[in-house]
């Protein structure tokens, strides 16, 4: 098992920062999951940790002469109002007014991190060309750091990383050691990129090309075209999910592009679908697509075409779930799984001797497969398992009502499914293994985020349960007595649903409030300002 080592430079960054500001960061506690310091004109200086934690700085606001200080002390900024520490990994973005004037400054904690790769060493080592999709802070430029010394270091490869705002290698015209033998070729102006792509595969003769962001039209042909040359292609572009990728007008060549097909009377009832479909029009850029849950998390889909062409039909991905445990060990939560076949090759909708109980309610039918009558739901959390229905229009109908509910990507640890009415028809192998298992399945009309939005609020009406109700009135308790407590007062761990409404009271009542610890044991603090 590799060891994981983490070298920050956090020093050198010190040393750019207005000398008031730098006993304060370097006397607070939990430096190692310290995200950025951010300094805008007229404003307090702030701090600010993973998690939603952040400290104030100073109790002055920061003036010109602070921000001059910091900005003759960096490199200069690029088109993309970038600039850099030499030798680090840290990344200063500037602020400006309509003059052109830097009014704010976002330091940005870079951190080489030697060990990430363990969890998925064997997928690089396949010669494969592999994008890296995930939120912004996950990790994916720290992976892709790691993956082009790994490659450079231990396989003696070629490898050229092309680094458009010097994020992989950092600033100034020596790399960082993180990237170990590999070359770093720079990028004058982001949209130069595409040429820079292309000329490290005509002029330097790489086995590897590593690329951060694609973002572009011409930026993806570009990767096209070095994978059709035989080059492994090592990238992130932007996107969460190989699903948000396929939906992507401007990005969708990276996984083989989506084109209008009309089908033959023969094929479409064979299918079970219009006879207009679409489906992917090339071969994929990239082989394989990892996405990256969180520090400790990988969705690894080894084989993209086969899986772009089943979410094509309307059949969700089933990617191998990998974590790292706390004790360093890599486990596979879930294996990869396919379903290969069309949703119209099952006739019978009847599986086994189950009863069903339907209950109309509007738009919405909901299907309970078990011999008792329909169980009381959503207590607490809400596990849900899409089936065939937009995880991107589900997570916004997520945040618009800010209930407490968890995309589940495994069957076995949702507690209902939701579907749509002609899937649910057909009854496709994982509708089946819900109705075996009891799980109730809900079904709307049509894939909207209206529907989805009206189904959640449904589903929770009425139906919050007392232990809300129990953390609330102790999180009152704790408010009236932090004015006259000296020091902080600690809440009993709650879910992130119920923490957003503590800290919500804390705001009421103009309390300072961090949230502290990990899940499961995540709780609120309470502390006077």
């Amino acid at each position: 098992m590799a060891r994981r080592e983490i070298t920050d430079d956090l020093d050198e960054l010190l040393e750019v920062l207005p000398p008031k500001l730098r006993d304060r960061i370097g006397n607070s506690d939990g430096l190692e999951d310290l995200l950025e310091i951010v300094l805008d004109l007229g404003r307090q200086p702030e701090a600010r940790f993973l998690g939603g934690r952040f400290v104030y700085l100073d109790e002055k606001p920061i003036e010109r002469e602070d921000i001059e200080f910091l900005t003759k002390r960096v490199g200069a900024f690029g088109h993309d109002n970038r600039a850099g520490i030499e030798r680090t990994l840290h990344r200063i973005s500037a602020i400006r007014n309509r003059y052109e004037d830097i009014i704010g400054l976002t330091c940005r904690i870079g951190r080489a991190v030697y060990g990430t790769i363990d969890v998925v060493r064997d997928v690089v080592e396949q010669d494969k060309s592999i994008l890296l999709l995930g939120k912004p802070g996950v990790g994916k430029t720290t992976l892709l750091r790691e993956v082009a010394r790994v490659l450079s270091d231990a396989f003696n490869k070629r490898v050229v990383i092309v680094d458009t705002s010097n994020e992989i290698a950092g600033d100034g015209d020596i790399p960082h050691p993180a990237i170990g033998r590999a070359r770093r070729m720079q990028v004058p102006a982001s949209q130069r990129q595409a040429d820079v792509m292309i000329e490290a595969v005509e002029n330097h003769m790489p086995e590897v090309v590593v690329i951060d962001e694609i973002g572009t039209e011409a930026e993806a042909q570009a990767a096209r075209t070095i994978a059709e040359r035989g080059v492994q292609l090592i990238g992130t572009a932007h996107g969460n999910t190989l699903e948000n990728l396929v939906l992507n007008p401007t990005l969708s060549d990276l996984v083989g592009g989506i084109q209008a097909v009309t089908l033959g009377d023969e094929e479409a009832r064979k299918r079970g679908t219009q006879k207009t479909v679409l489906e992917r029009k090339a071969p994929p850029t990239f082989d394989v697509v990892i996405e990256i849950l969180d520090r400790d998390g990988y969705a690894i889909h080894h084989d993209v075409a086969k899986t772009v062409d089943l979410l094509l039909r309307g059949i969700p991905p089933r990617p191998e779930i990998r974590r790292r445990s706390v004790d360093g060990e890599i486990e596979v939560v879930e294996e990869e799984e396919f379903h290969v076949q069309y949703p119209g090759e099952v006739p019978d909708l009847v599986v086994g001797d189950h009863k069903r109980e339907r209950i109309h309610s509007g738009h919405l039918d909901l299907v309970w497969t078990g011999s008792g009558p329909v169980p009381k739901l959503y207590n607490g959390i809400l596990r849900l398992f899409p089936y065939a229905v937009s995880r991107n229009r589900i997570e916004s109908a997520i945040r618009t009502t800010g209930l407490p509910v968890i995309i589940s990507k495994e069957l076995r640890q949702a507690d209902v499914v939701l579907t749509l009415k002609g899937q649910y028809r057909r009854m496709p192998k994982a509708i089946r293994e819900a109705e075996k298992r009891g799980l109730p399945i809900h079904v709307i009309r049509s894939n909207t985020v209206a529907q989805i939005t009206d189904f959640l609020k449904e589903a929770f009406q009425g139906e919050r349960s007392s232990s809300h109700e129990d953390a609330l009135k102790e999180a009152e308790d704790a408010l009236s007595k932090v004015e006259t407590y000296d020091g902080s007062i600690e809440l009993n761990p709650q879910n992130s649903y119920v923490r957003k409404l503590q800290h919500r009271l804390a705001s009421k009542y103009h309390v300072k409030s961090v949230s502290v610890g990990k899940e499961p044991n995540r709780r609120v603090v309470y502390y006077r300002g």
